[in-house]
């Protein structure tokens, strides 16, 4: 029964480790993850740490006989509230992402979620059950007590689980690094393979097929009232579902064409935009536009049942409740749809809504003054460019949630703790939550741009890009796009001048 005990101390300890670090790893994470579960915010931001915090010392108490019971005390603790609010989601209908290994696996709340937390709280349980151990043994005592073969099957089992850890890691930085890639080259495909409006000739379907029946849902508006799909066709005019994150920049970008698009093309199409996540924090991000429906998915359940890959997407249902159109990814595609639906020319997205940025930014030619820039910073005083004049400086344009970003965030940080000598300003354009951009523990100032207004008027098509600008306030190198080429620029500025725009 001792060694039972040990083996089930252990397994305990590994599976709280490994849940503990990854959750710190990616600690916004694990606060949305609160947040879905329905956790208050004002709970989640600091629930998102020491939740992890309290994985790790459950971690720690089990190993030793001393401290064994009541590590085990902690860990039964910990997964009975897993195990209800994973049970109150579920009899509500609700499967948010469950994040309980953070960036290793997240996956949306499920019954076998449930079966492995239940098992896991019976094997804490168990270790409670045998009582505390004596003060004066120790693991080696305990593993006098157990056989060779034991032994090597601890020893086996654990190999097992450090290989399936790490390659678990390994397999999640390629797909956030590559992920945001792909949906890039898949939308650039669909736009160089789109019909013209008026040819003849068929597009690629994506998505559901057309003329099927589209899935009926019942969302939540951002009133807190649900809306179903049938309401929205109630006019009896087509509908376009928009598929949204909160964290998707390009979905930022796009949420001015959507106000307007709704505005201008009321009569001939209801536009609807599908985001994810909580009320409030939809509330916060939407409260600046004048958007007539957002509707929540709790995690990607209407996503997943439109067959939607990626952010923006859209769709046509219908006025008779049928798909009318393929998905079209990005927001350019998205925008011939707009036409097409109407039966105009394709609106050109803009991104402050009055037309006064084009939708394919343009890189700026060295030596011209750059533009005016005035935005707020993480305590929301106004940041103008203006002021950084006399001393070079070096715009970075980001996205906390982008997986490029991240990656070269630790280079970042050296080159600012030490910066060479001559080394520019650095002033961080970001997307992305207060919360999310201080978490990343930069020093340099960093301002919000939500809509990715600035990026554009400056040639930046998404992150990490960046430009210098000189002391005299013009454009001093061409756009570096992606990681490499920033912390090329950071590091050698002369040198990005001749790599191709």
């Amino acid at each position: 029964m001792d060694v039972i005990s040990f083996l089930a101390r252990v397994l305990l300890a590994a599976v709280f480790l490994v849940a503990g670090l990854a959750k710190l790893a990616n600690r916004p994470g694990s606060e949305q993850a609160l947040r879905d579960f329905g956790v208050p915010a004002t709970l989640a931001a600091p629930g998102g740490t020491l939740l992890p915090v309290a994985e790790l010392l459950v971690a720690v108490l089990l190993l030793p006989t001393a401290t064994s019971w009541w590590g085990a005390l902690g860990a039964l603790v910990l997964l009975l509230l897993f195990v209800g609010g994973i049970s109150y989601n579920l009899a509500r209908g609700r499967t948010p992402e469950c994040h309980c290994f953070g960036q290793l696996h997240s996956a949306p709340a499920s019954w076998p979620t449930l079966a492995r937390n239940a098992v896991l709280a019976a094997l804490a349980g168990f270790v409670l059950w045998q009582g505390p151990e004596p003060s004066n043994t120790s693991v080696v005592d305990a593993f006098r007590s157990v056989s060779a073969g034991q032994v090597l099957g601890l020893a086996g089992g654990l190999l097992l689980l450090g290989l399936l850890v790490g390659e678990g890691w390994l397999l999640l930085n390629l797909l956030r690094q590559n992920g945001r890639l792909l949906l890039r080259i898949e939308a650039l495909e669909a736009q160089v393979g789109a019909t013209p409006i008026g040819s003849s000739a068929t597009q690629p379907a994506t998505g559901l097929a057309v003329g099927t029946e589209a899935p009926s849902f019942t969302l939540v508006s951002l009133g807190g009232a649900p809306l179903t799909l049938d309401a929205l066709r109630t006019p009896g005019k087509p509908v376009m579902l928009v598929f949204s994150d909160p964290e998707c920049g390009p979905c930022t970008a796009l949420l001015p064409d959507l106000a307007r698009w709704q505005h201008e093309y009321a009569a001939t199409v209801t536009i609807a935009l599908i985001s994810r996540g909580t009320l409030e924090a939809n509330r916060a991000k939407f409260s600046e536009q004048p958007l007539s429906y957002v509707l929540l998915q709790q995690n990607r359940e209407a996503a997943t049942v439109y067959q939607v890959q990626g952010t923006p997407s859209a769709v046509i249902v219908r006025a008779d409740g049928t798909i009318g159109s393929p998905l079209a990814p990005g927001a350019e595609a998205i925008a011939a749809l707009v036409a097409r639906t109407v039966g105009s020319s394709p609106p050109v997205p803009h991104t402050n809504g009055h037309g006064s940025v084009p939708a394919q930014p343009v890189a700026l030619p060295i030596g011209t003054p750059a533009p005016a820039l005035t935005l707020p910073d993480l305590q929301g005083k106004m940041v103008n460019l203006a002021d950084f004049r006399g001393h070079s400086s070096l715009l970075l344009f980001w996205n906390p949630g982008c997986g490029f970003c991240q990656r070269m965030l630790d280079d970042l940080k050296a080159w600012e703790a030490r910066p060479p000598k001559g080394a520019p300003q650095l002033l961080v354009v970001s997307t992305g939550t207060v919360e999310d951009n201080r978490a990343m523990g930069l020093r340099a100032p960093i301002v919000l741009d939500q809509g990715f207004s600035a990026g554009r008027q400056f040639g930046a098509t998404g992150t990490p890009m960046a430009v210098l600008i000189d002391a005299q306030g013009r454009i001093a190198s061409e756009v570096a796009a992606g990681g490499p080429a920033v912390l090329t620029l950071v590091k050698d500025p002369h040198q990005l001048k001749l790599l191709p725009a």
